[in-house]
């Protein structure tokens, strides 16, 4: 027949695409190396190793990780670490007109969102995102994603104080534990302190260190599960590597179902 391309035929049949395709065209690695992945039993599909090499799947529904890491096999979705400076609010449209996101999302043809809120007088680390189904699971206080912020406080921080935030101390909307917290410095009637947590309630680490008669000053983020802010300037962007990329996929898909019970969405 006229125009009848057998190999395009066969690589994106009804049944699917051929898995070798769809992870070169990913960037994973080229056809030939993932059929030895796939030879090694390196490569899973919806959890189970696959073991045949003409192995099928629907890119848009089935979840693939190689080595145990997730891989995003749509190509049109955009991850950005963004450094929020001081001063900018979290969101892509402020009604009172202040400061927001837009500015750093001007230079990118799709349309970003941000994961999560940081209030304006917090900096650090913020995803830009189009994936709205990651957004949304990484952003829901019940997922629990770890982030690690440093605190500079008024007073001079002591030992018991640092104690007092890890064995859970009691605010208005209830009790709170930081999953860590340590003393990086006192100097000059203040302090840094650095605290992990899990928890999305309002405010949080603001109002921990409140409670404990330490106000905060300064606040950034510095961590956000498995991303790390580094070096990047305050108010510059930068797309994720695909080996953090690999590791937010999967932790956004580690147990995504918690995050469909209700409640508020992260801000700090």
């Amino acid at each position: 027949m006229t125009g009848f391309d057998a190999s395009t035929e066969s690589e994106t049949a009804p049944e699917g695409v051929r898995l070798q395709k769809v992870l070169a065209g990913a960037g994973v690695a080229s056809r030939r190396v993932v059929e030895q992945y796939i030879t090694e039993g390196r490569i899973r599909v919806n959890g189970i190793v696959v073991s045949e090499l003409g192995r099928r799947i629907d890119p848009e529904n089935d979840l693939v990780d190689v080595d145990g890491t997730a891989v995003q096999l749509d190509v049109s979705k955009r991850y950005v670490m963004l450094n929020k400076p001081t001063g900018v609010v979290s969101s892509m449209k402020d009604e009172s007109g202040r400061p927001d996101l837009r500015r750093f999302t001007a230079d990118y043809e799709e349309r970003l969102y941000n994961v999560g809120r940081l209030d304006a007088e917090t900096s650090g680390l913020l995803i830009l995102t189009n994936d709205g189904a990651l957004a949304h699971v990484l952003a829901h206080p019940s997922f629990g994603v770890t982030k690690v912020y440093i605190a500079k406080v008024e007073g001079t921080v002591l030992p018991q104080t640092i104690s007092r935030l890890t064995k859970g101390i009691e605010l208005e909307d209830g009790p709170i534990a930081a999953d860590k917290a340590r003393l990086l410095d006192t100097s000059r009637g203040s302090s840094l302190v650095e605290l992990t947590l899990h928890s999305g309630r309002n405010r949080i680490v603001r109002r921990m260190l409140a409670a404990v008669g330490h106000p905060v000053t300064e606040l950034v983020r510095r961590q956000f599960g498995p991303l790390h802010l580094g070096t990047l300037p305050a108010g510059k962007t930068r797309e994720l590597s695909k080996i953090e990329l690999g590791a937010l996929l999967t932790l956004s898909r580690r147990d995504s179902s918690v995050a469909e019970a209700p409640g508020e969405q992260e801000n700090e």
